[in-house]
């Protein structure tokens, strides 16, 4: 029997920008599963990942601890979790729960060198590494394009039905410049395979242990690849433009000036700005945003499955790893990227019962808190996980919150780390030798055009955000 421990459901989406949904003022697309979720619970307006790359970002929230501290700080090298970690799987595993994840793991990295455009290739390795992290019940749908390159278990199914083929070559056609409709039926869509696999599971899951499941949805990550009929839900009119100012690019003080975010360039010394054209940004807002559609829809379906499964005693997180630039300062995509537009995520928490329904808070908020919340939920003391966040759920009416946040929140990677008290944003990044140093007033540039980094009225502010930094590295606990 479960006793009165609430079932437990993470959802997430991968390269989310939170201001995509309604319940955080997004207009050109419906998001009404979402938005009612968050009517039956409490908005975080203040929350940050703890990474703008997939992988460290997720072994952030699975392990509560910053990837300082839980070592596996890149999607590119060989980084893995450390058995000595606790995880959400194990530590509720342990506490007689049910563990199950359906759709995108990501926490070691994908052999990109080894892809082909002309065939895909066993994935069971890696399947087997995240069923040693804890997890019983798995249905692996490990990011779109590793489904076209490898066999987890959405490729073999869609290989099964006759349409692996046609994706692959929709992925690996580089004039479609990574947008473009999904070549097969909607039902087949990785987001729409997953949300199936979550529903059946829910329904399938037996009243002798309390339930975990955390389902992760793989888009709207690139390919921006809805099914066409997703498109007619986008009102094109409110798509908005990329906000783009050219100097930026000329400015050798700049990080832009070394790297592009989200293309193939790499770091190059004066690269310049790009010739993407706003037709081009056009469109792949639109498919973006048909698919966030698209993951509504899904998770209406699931939250309509658990809440017949179990009905009230229901906890439900939503969040996502991280944002995506939308063609913003010239970029798409997130890497190595410490604007707002990737490190300012959606974060929803609804209670058993619905308690603290309707509220909001500033409260500043990490990833890192998804693990203790959970764990603390599930009965069990988050002292002895040894994480960096803090429960979120701690209040459980859902009222005042404001007050209980973090002083500082980081985003870190390999040479890279920031850190903001949600005003103010100080971003050291190394790369290639050098140190690139840029500090933001987000109350007054909440676009981050204007690096303040030299200014000596902000000689104070950046002197704090540098103290806290200093701090976190001291505390440091290496597993």
């Amino acid at each position: 029997m479960t006793g009165d421990r609430p079932a437990i459901l993470l959802i997430t989406a991968d390269e989310l920008r939170r201001d995509a949904l309604g319940c955080y003022g997004g207009q050109a697309v419906a998001t009404p599963h979402l938005d009612a979720l968050a009517d039956a619970g409490t908005v975080f307006d203040r929350a940050y990942t703890a990474s703008p790359w997939c992988l460290p970002s997720r072994a952030s929230l699975v392990t509560g601890r910053y990837p300082r501290n839980h070592q596996a700080y890149s999607n590119f090298r060989d980084t893995t979790l450390s058995a000595d970690i606790p995880n959400l799987y194990t530590t509720l595993g342990t506490a007689g729960y049910t563990v199950g994840h359906i759709g995108k793991c990501h926490y070691t990295p994908v052999p990109y060198g080894s892809t082909r455009p002309d065939r895909t290739l066993p994935y069971d390795e890696f399947r087997a590494y995240y069923e040693s992290l804890g997890i019983e019940h798995l249905a692996l749908q490990d990011d779109k394009q590793v489904s076209v390159w490898f066999y987890d278990d959405y490729a073999r199914e869609l290989d099964a039905a006759g349409h692996l083929a046609d994706y692959r070559s929709a992925v690996w056609d580089r004039e479609a410049r990574k947008v473009f409709t999904f070549p097969g039926p909607a039902e087949w869509h990785p987001d729409a395979w997953v949300g199936r696999k979550a529903c059946e599971w829910i329904g399938s899951h037996d009243d002798s242990r309390p339930f975990f499941g955390w389902v992760s949805f793989s888009g709207p990550h690139f390919p921006f690849d809805p099914p066409k009929e997703y498109l007619s839900r986008v009102d094109e009119t409110l798509v908005g433009e990329a906000t783009v100012v050219p100097e930026e690019w000329s400015d050798p003080r700049r990080f832009h000036y070394r790297s592009f975010h989200g293309s193939a360039a790499g770091a190059v010394e004066g690269a310049g700005y790009h010739d993407r054209d706003e037709d081009y940004w056009h469109r792949l807002r639109l498919h973006y945003l048909a698919n966030v559609a698209l993951i509504d829809d899904q998770i209406g379906e699931i939250l309509r499955a658990a809440e017949e499964r179990f009905g009230d005693n229901l906890l439900v997180i939503f969040t996502c790893d991280h944002g995506e630039m939308l063609g913003n300062h010239g970029f798409w995509g997130k890497n190595a990227c410490a604007y707002e537009d990737v490190l300012h995520v959606p974060l929803l928490l609804r209670r058993p019962g619905r308690a603290g329904a309707g509220t909001r808070t500033d409260r500043l908020t990490s990833l890192v808190d998804v693990h203790p919340t959970l764990v603390e939920a599930a009965g069990v003391s988050a002292d002895g996980t040894s994480g960096d966040g803090t429960p979120s759920g701690a209040v459980p009416d859902g009222r005042n919150l404001d007050g209980a946040g973090h002083r500082y929140v980081f985003a870190e990677g390999e040479g890279f780390l920031t850190v903001t008290d949600g005003q103010r944003k100080l971003v050291t990044i190394h790369r290639d030798g050098t140190v690139f140093t840029e500090l933001f007033d987000l109350d007054t540039d909440p676009h981050e055009l204007h690096d303040l980094s030299a200014d000596p009225r902000y000689s104070e502010a950046r002197q704090d955000l540098q103290a806290a930094v200093l701090a976190a590295l001291v505390d440091t606990t290496l597993p």
